[in-house]
């Protein structure tokens, strides 16, 4: 239906009550609500119950990739405060002394006057950045420098100076807390890349996925780093019309043909996250089948879409007016999934990274 490509279709409002500012007590302790692809049946539950709707046979796909506190506070030349936010994992390079390294990075920088090109920015004392370039968009190219030894790297020094980059809905009065850097982290977390979690993948516990795995599923991972470009406004009143941002995907060997397997035996593919959708998709050849490899996906998934081979989606819920949302009614039906959104609502559910989930399947 025309319906379909106006951004305003995708609109709702949402109480502030609704906005969860911390995870659930345990990760499978959130809510669940399963949609029937088919039949739009609902059924209202909670994470852990999962488990009862796979079959043997069937394989979930997850995205591995880890938050890395991208976020850094400092003070330029002058005394003045700054807020430098990574848009990548920095590239290493050598430095000019022993043990010396340096990292270039694209960046967001936000202070009172922007930073000229050449100036230094102390993030810490073992943590400097230089401006190297000011782009056009408002980014700015850095370069990082710093000391490493035995016990310290890149990895140690950003953990121990930066932030765990929370949405702007979650509000931190005094900075990420413990909490948010245990929880807003999935479990299978293990290659450092995103600036924002994959956050279905949040309310999976060891546990669960032990249980999902003792009923015969299999559990195989791919990596999309999660881009500054996933908040990006929506902009244009025909969604057709939007610029989709591009973020890094690595599909490996063994997880091609465990996807390409599970489906020539019938099993269903499980994707955790709109991330994982993308990447699965993305990488899907005209025949049917997932290549392995790695690169930039552009892949704008909206309503019409034809999916190739992800059968059931896990996810929270997103934004308004999101690309996000366009995906997720691309497999459910945007009336549909617009309806659900507005119960979901009247009946407390959380929403955004820290809520609840809903399951798409058939």
């Amino acid at each position: 239906m025309q319906q379909d490509f106006f951004l305003k279709a995708y609109n709702y409002t949402l109480p502030v009550k609704n906005i969860a500012q911390h995870p659930a007590d345990a990760r499978e302790n959130s809510r669940l609500l399963i949609l029937n692809k088919n039949n739009h049946e609902q059924k209202h539950t909670h994470f852990h119950d999962i488990v009862a709707l796979f079959n043997s046979g069937d394989l979930l796909v997850v995205n591995n990739t880890r938050v890395f506190p991208a976020r850094l506070y400092g003070k330029k030349e002058t005394g003045g405060k700054v807020e430098v936010f990574l848009l990548a994992y920095p590239v290493e390079k050598e430095g000019t002394h022993i043990n010396e390294k340096k990292a270039e990075v694209i960046s967001l920088i936000k202070s009172s006057k922007r930073p000229k090109t050449g100036s230094t920015l102390q993030l810490g004392p073992e943590l400097q950045a230089t401006v190297l370039e000011l782009l056009p968009d408002g980014k700015v190219i850095i370069e990082l420098c710093y000391q490493i030894t035995q016990t310290k790297n890149l990895s140690t020094i950003l953990s121990q100076y930066g932030q765990v980059p929370l949405p702007p809905y979650i509000a931190r009065k005094d900075g990420t807390t413990t909490e948010d850097r245990k929880r807003y982290q999935t479990v299978y977390a293990t290659t450092p890349g995103a600036v924002a979690a994959p956050t279905a993948g949040l309310h999976f516990s060891k546990d669960l996925l032990t249980a999902i795995h003792k009923k015969g599923v299999q559990c195989t991972e791919i990596t999309l780093h999660v881009g500054h470009g996933t908040f990006a406004p929506v902009r244009t009143e025909d969604i057709r019309e939007h610029q989709i941002h591009k973020e890094y995907i690595s599909v490996s060997q063994e997880s091609a043909e465990a996807i390409n397997t599970v489906r020539k035996n019938g099993g269903k593919i499980w994707a955790v996250g709109t991330t994982s959708v993308r990447t699965i998709e993305f990488m899907t050849d005209s025949d049917g089948m997932v290549q392995a490899g790695n690169g930039w996906c552009d892949l704008y998934i909206l309503p019409g879409y034809t999916f190739k081979t992800v059968d059931n989606l896990i996810t929270n819920f997103h934004l308004p007016e999101s690309s996000l949302l366009f995906l997720v009614s691309a497999l459910y039906g945007r009336k549909a999934l617009m309806n659900t959104y507005q119960q979901a609502i009247e009946m407390g559910y959380r929403f955004y990274s820290y809520g609840d989930a809903m399951v798409i399947c058939s």
